[in-house]
């Protein structure tokens, strides 16, 4: 039912509580996990009265080293289980590359923790939880993962 599984990560503990789930559901139905990083560049100048912005490519390449490092660790504990992972650093909008990646890669679903926040957090921070349900076109496991659950 479930041969791919694209599962966005972005470093945090309250995001690797989907992990247990989709281990579970990898164990059972042979699926294949791709771990997704996304990095947002890095900008030198952001000024309303300047028509463009630079990109620092040294601290974005740095962040993207970081991510690397970060999904190969997850991805070898997973390994260790006798599940497949394959992991995927990309840079660019967030909620945009996760939906990218879920085409190119012909995931069958997307699974992923939702920070949990709501009322003006949600509105102040915005959620990529929120924004991938708005626009995804196939199915979407979500769990909550509070404050208070790290």
């Amino acid at each position: 039912m479930y041969e791919t599984i694209l599962v966005p990560l972005d470093g945090s503990k309250r995001a690797e509580k989907i992990l247990p789930h989709v281990e579970g559901l990898a164990a059972c139905l042979g699926s294949k996990l791709i771990f997704l990083d996304v990095v947002s560049p890095v900008y030198l100048l952001m000024d309303p009265m300047v028509s463009y912005v630079d990109i620092d490519a040294t601290e974005t390449k740095a962040l993207v080293g970081e991510a690397k490092g970060y999904l190969e660790s997850l991805a070898k504990k997973v390994e260790s289980k006798g599940i497949r992972v394959i992991t995927k650093v990309e840079q660019g909008p967030v909620v945009e590359t996760i939906i990218d990646i879920a085409r190119k890669e012909k995931a069958d679903l997307i699974a992923m923790a939702s920070h949990g926040r709501s009322g003006m957090g949600r509105v102040f921070y915005g959620s990529v939880a929120a924004g991938v349900l708005q626009r995804v076109d196939r199915p979407l496991l979500l769990i909550r993962s509070r404050d208070d659950d790290e």
